[in-house]
């Protein structure tokens, strides 16, 4: 078309600033800031306290948000040392309330293993394979423990798994979190 004009796509995330990443033969742009753009992060604390994972009740995504904002979260295990007099200030924040978050973390501390492994959020690990992990590593120092090769050796972990699990492992701020919960 004579009148077409290119689309400029922008660079950088709009959040964080980041530059964006394309990988080949995918259309989408994405951000690679995964530990500190902040949609990302308050992304992970609501998978981590949704349903299928910790199942932490009376903690939606606007409470998340709002305790990203005031920064007394920055990763899940954040929450397990909230306080109610920490929650109470807190707008639209009732005593009832607080409480009754602070009895959902301290009910999620029962969760298994696998639905914590879950989660956490490592990329490529869904509710199967996090099933499939656990039965092959006990306990998350075992699995923070393996090998490339001990990971690619578990039923239906490919390489691109076991490289992000491995990768989740070895990354500072993740071990941080891990040792906290």
């Amino acid at each position: 078309m004579p009148n077409a004009k290119e689309i400029k796509y922008i660079t950088n995330c709009p959040e964080c600033g980041t530059e964006l990443v394309k990988i080949e033969d995918q259309a989408n742009h994405f951000c690679p800031n995964e530990l500190h753009c902040p949609p990302q992060v308050v992304g992970r604390m609501i998978h981590y306290v949704s349903r299928k994972a910790l199942d932490i009740e009376n903690l939606g995504s606007e409470t998340i948000e709002q305790l990203y904002r005031e920064k007394l979260v920055e990763n899940p295990a954040d929450f397990y040392v909230l306080t109610k007099e920490q929650l109470l200030p807190l707008e639209r924040m009732a005593e009832k309330s607080a409480q009754n978050i602070i009895e959902s973390i301290e009910k999620s501390k029962q969760i298994p293993f696998e639905k914590v492994l879950f989660g956490i959020g490592i990329k490529h690990v869904g509710e199967t394979v996090a099933k499939k992990l656990v039965k092959n590593f006990s306990t998350i120092v075992e699995l923070r423990n393996a090998s490339l090769e001990e990971l690619f050796q578990v039923e239906d972990i490919g390489i691109k798994i076991a490289e992000r699990i491995h990768d989740f492992f070895h990354t500072p701020e993740n071990i941080l979190m891990v040792d906290s919960l």
